[in-house]
C-alpha cells in the first residue's frame, strides 16, 4: 500500500486532482476493522488527512455549528453547547462504537462511508445539515439529505474532499433519536430513527431500512396532515413509500418495518394529538 501525507488542504486537493483514485482517510476506524478481509485495498493509495490542521476542530456561530472534517464524535460528546442545542448529535455519537472509536471516528467519515446504518448521518440529516466539498475548482455545498443516490453511491463533485459539515442552530419543539441493535451499545443498528419538529415542520429520518440513510418525506407529510393514528400499523402505509428494508444477517425486512413503525408510534405519541 501507499500512504500520502499532505500537510495542507491545497496539497491534498492537488494530490487528488492528479491521483483521483486515492482513498481519503481520517479516523480510519472502518478501514482498519475490515482490513484483513479487504485484500484488494492493500495495494491502493491512501490519502491520510490527519496532518491537515485546517480540517481539525469545529466552531459555533450564532445560527450554526460548523465542523471541520476531522471533528470526532468525542469532540461533540464533550461539548456542553452541543448537548444543550443539538442533543441528538450527542445521543448518536455515544452509540458509535466504544470510546476508542468515538475518539478517532469522524463525522465526515461516517458520512463518506455511506453505510445505510450510520447513526451520525441520521441525526445530522434530521437537523438539515449540509456538507461542503472542496476541489481545485472551488467549493460546493450539498444538503446531506440529497447526497446519497443509492447503496454506497454519493453525488459528490469529482476529485473533491468533504471539508466541513454545517448544522443549523434552531429552536425545536420536539427531538428524538432511537437505535435498535443486538445489544445496548457497540452494535450496528438494525433499525434507527431521528425525528425533529420545528413549528409544524417535521424531519423524519430512518437508517438501516433503505440503501442509504434517508429522509421519510411521505411520513413527514402524513404527520403534518394530522391523520388519526390508533397504533403502529397505521404508519406502515406511508412508511412503505419511503423505505425498502431487506433481509440480511442482522434482521428481516418484516422485522425492520414493524420495529420502525413501533418506534415512530410510541416515540411520537405524546407529541401528536392525532395519535391515540
Amino acid at each position: 500500500m501507499s500512504v500520502l501525507l499532505p500537510e495542507s488542504l491545497p496539497d491534498a486537493l492537488e494530490i487528488l486532482s492528479s491521483e483521483p483514485d486515492a482513498v481519503p482517510v481520517a479516523g480510519g476506524t472502518d478501514l482498519f476493522v475490515h482490513w484483513p478481509d479487504r485484500l484488494d485495498d492493500h495495494g491502493r493509495t491512501f490519502l491520510d488527512l490527519s496532518g491537515i490542521d485546517g480540517l481539525r476542530g469545529y466552531h459555533w456561530e450564532d445560527d450554526r455549528l460548523v465542523m471541520g472534517s476531522l471533528t470526532t464524535f468525542w469532540d461533540i460528546i464533550r461539548d456542553p453547547t452541543a448537548l444543550a442545542d443539538l442533543p441528538l448529535l450527542v445521543a448518536a455519537a455515544r452509540q458509535v462504537g466504544a470510546i476508542q472509536i468515538q475518539t478517532r471516528g469522524t463525522w465526515a467519515g461516517n458520512i463518506m462511508n455511506a453505510s445505510p446504518a450510520a447513526d451520525g448521518v441520521a441525526v445530522l440529516m434530521a437537523y438539515d445539515a449540509t456538507v461542503t466539498f472542496s476541489s481545485m475548482g472551488g467549493q460546493e455545498e450539498i444538503p446531506l439529505s440529497e447526497l446519497y443516490t443509492g447503496y454506497k453511491v454519493l453525488q459528490k463533485p469529482p476529485d473533491s474532499l468533504l471539508t466541513s459539515i454545517t448544522v443549523p442552530r434552531r429552536d425545536y419543539r420536539f427531538q428524538v433519536f432511537e437505535k435498535v441493535g443486538g445489544r445496548a451499545a457497540q452494535a450496528i443498528t438494525k433499525v434507527g430513527m431521528a425525528v425533529t419538529r420545528r413549528g409544524e415542520e417535521w424531519r423524519v429520518v430512518a437508517n438501516s431500512v433503505a440503501p442509504a440513510v434517508c429522509r421519510c418525506h411521505r411520513v413527514e407529510a402524513f404527520l403534518s396532515e394530522e391523520r388519526p393514528v390508533s397504533g403502529p400499523a397505521d404508519l406502515l402505509a406511508p412508511l412503505r413509500e419511503d423505505v425498502s428494508p431487506i433481509d440480511d444477517i442482522r434482521s428481516t425486512a418484516r422485522y425492520r418495518e414493524t420495529v420502525l413503525s413501533r418506534l415512530l408510534y410510541f416515540g411520537l405519541r405524546d407529541e401528536c394529538p392525532s395519535f391515540s
